[in-house]
């Protein structure tokens, strides 16, 4: 005998709530094919599929990608599966990469700056 769970299926106030977004949001995710629930007269239902899509979007917004750059990779995986999508991740993930860190370099410069002129100020007061 096998237990067999029943697909996890959430409606569109549960989503936005599991993932902790607006319904502008979400709708949004679906305006520009991101995410594509069930629908059943005007409810929508997300299953699994689109709650895997959905931490993967949540992830690579987290990480700074566009949602564009998110829509193309999870294209290449309904397109060409998974061995392309992961190469093509392994790209976008060496770009943002490099971009993070041109982006860190120039927090660092700015902060030093922004310490020193205080501390300039500061013993100015003194």
């Amino acid at each position: 005998m096998t237990d067999t769970k029943p697909a996890e299926r959430l409606t569109f106030k549960e989503m936005c709530a599991r993932f902790d977004v607006t319904p502008r949001t979400l709708r949004y995710y679906e305006y520009i094919e991101l995410l594509q629930p069930e629908k059943e007269g005007r409810s929508r239902f997300y299953g699994s599929r689109e709650l895997a899509r959905m931490v993967l979007i949540m992830r690579g917004r987290r990480f700074g990608f566009s949602l564009e750059d998110i829509r193309q990779w999870l294209m290449i995986y309904d397109e060409t599966g998974t061995q392309a999508q992961m190469q093509a991740w392994l790209d976008l993930a060496d770009r943002q990469l490099q971009s993070l860190a041109e982006q860190k370099a120039q927090l660092e410069s700015a902060i030093d700056e922004l310490h020193d002129l205080r501390e300039s100020v500061a013993k100015s007061l003194k």
